[in-house]
């Protein structure tokens, strides 16, 4: 079973349209597939059967793929998205802290977890969502820099509904995202949010069309995959500050960031080449 819009195809950072491929040589996992595009990477959960809930190995596998595409230079935009018809990730496997006692789930809190390293990725990520996004599925979302539905995508914390509250950024990231009344509607509630109402709030940035989600992904993706991975990763660093910190302190951020890129070979090639009317040939540096 494929997700609905994946295909085959893809276009990359020149426009140009190819067959997406399985990393070749990489590392093999249980739970999630890892395909190479050119310059960009995509990270699919797999366990469609399992509507993609995010249970141990998958957090794992997931955070271990991010860890490998950061330190691949070769990679400079990255997507993650869902296996199968109905979900992008239906939230937490239940099942598996079900048995827990308070102090083992707060052990487990204590390791570095998934959304952290996603949300530490230092390259632009996406997230390619479609159907359930859920609980897990939601914070997992938040956690990447722009979100890309299509009109199948449902979203919700049903955290309440067990007498629970988000654990990962449901209450924290989202309420950063769409605003602190619009985060406590959706995390207070428990109510399902359709696609259509996800991208008016901003919860998504942009709505595609049926089984359009992951090419509007790729097709980002290859526009953000032209520029500079130097530049990429400063801009990124500089517009996750904006929601960490004061205004006076994010500003101070970004001129040091911006002069950073200024004395980089890549700040200098970009600006000799718009005089010469040329395309620039960027080196991440």
């Amino acid at each position: 079973m494929t997700a609905r819009g994946t295909g085959n195809s893809r276009t990359d950072a020149d426009g140009k349209r190819g067959p997406v491929t399985a990393s070749a040589g990489g590392p093999s996992y249980e739970t999630i597939v890892v395909e190479r595009d050119g310059s960009v990477a995509t990270v699919r959960i797999n366990r469609p059967d399992k509507l993609n809930a995010l249970n141990a190995v998958v957090r794992r596998e997931i955070a271990q793929a991010v860890s490998r595409l950061a330190d691949d230079d070769a990679v400079r935009v990255a997507i993650l998205c869902g296996t199968g018809e109905k979900a992008f990730a239906a939230g937490a496997d239940v099942s598996e802290f079900a048995g827990r006692t308070a102090g083992e789930q707060r052990e487990v809190y204590r390791r570095r977890r998934v959304y952290d390293a996603v949300a530490a990725f230092p390259k632009p990520l996406i997230a390619a969502i479609h159907g359930f996004c859920l609980g897990g599925g939601v914070e997992l979302a938040l956690a990447c820099d722009v979100r890309v539905a299509d009109p199948s995508a449902r979203f919700g914390q049903f955290e309440i509904r067990l007498g629970l509250i988000p654990g990962a950024g449901g209450t924290q990231r989202l309420a950063r995202l769409v605003g602190p009344g619009q985060a406590a509607r959706i995390a207070l509630s428990g109510d399902v949010v359709d696609a259509a109402e996800a991208h008016r709030i901003g919860l998504v940035e942009i709505l595609a069309g049926e089984g359009e989600h992951l090419e509007r992904a790729r097709k980002l993706a290859g526009r953000m995959a032209r520029w500079s991975p130097f530049a990429l990763g400063l801009a990124k660093e500089s517009l996750r500050a904006a929601a960490e910190t004061a205004l006076a302190e994010g500003l101070a951020l970004e001129k040091e960031l911006f002069l950073a890129a200024f004395a980089s070979h890549d700040g200098r090639e970009g600006v000799r080449a718009f005089v010469e009317k040329r395309r620039p040939e960027f080196r991440g540096r």
